[in-house]
């Protein structure tokens, strides 16, 4: 029973032992790499235990939630254009209307005067322009 309570001690002080956080001092020299120990020998291979019972079956597992909605497909192409309907037929040419009478032949204006001749004086030329 001694042992059990210096045991229970024991473990008491490792796990309040972790609650305390000190700060970090400063890193120390690398120290000297030791020599490598000798390999021990191989212990002994232990007695195999009993095989235990089979476990009690599990418990029937969560519902899984449904599925989301998918999502909505994508808009068919529109269709092809028809084609253009048949001309109609052409209408009657209406009737021609009779032709009108010729009018009167207008009267001849009066004709107008000759204009003034020059005269020639040396090689200049001088117009007068009819009125």
């Amino acid at each position: 029973m001694r042992y059990s309570k210096l045991l229970v001690a024991l473990l008491a002080t490792l796990a309040f032992g972790g609650c305390l956080t000190l700060p970090a001092g400063p890193a120390g020299p690398q120290g000297a790499t030791g020599d490598t120990g000798a390999t021990g020998g191989t212990g002994a291979t232990g007695y195999t235990g009993a095989t235990g019972r089979a476990g009690a079956s599990g418990g029937t597992g969560a519902t899984g939630e449904t599925g989301a909605t998918g999502g909505t497909g994508a808009t068919g192409d529109t269709g092809a254009t028809g084609g253009t309907g048949a001309t109609g037929d052409t209408g009657a040419t209406g009737y021609t209307g009779a032709t009108g009478d010729t009018g009167a032949t207008g009267s001849k204006g009066a004709k107008g005067s000759t204009g003034a001749t020059g005269t020639k004086s040396g090689d200049t030329v001088i117009v007068v322009p009819v009125r």
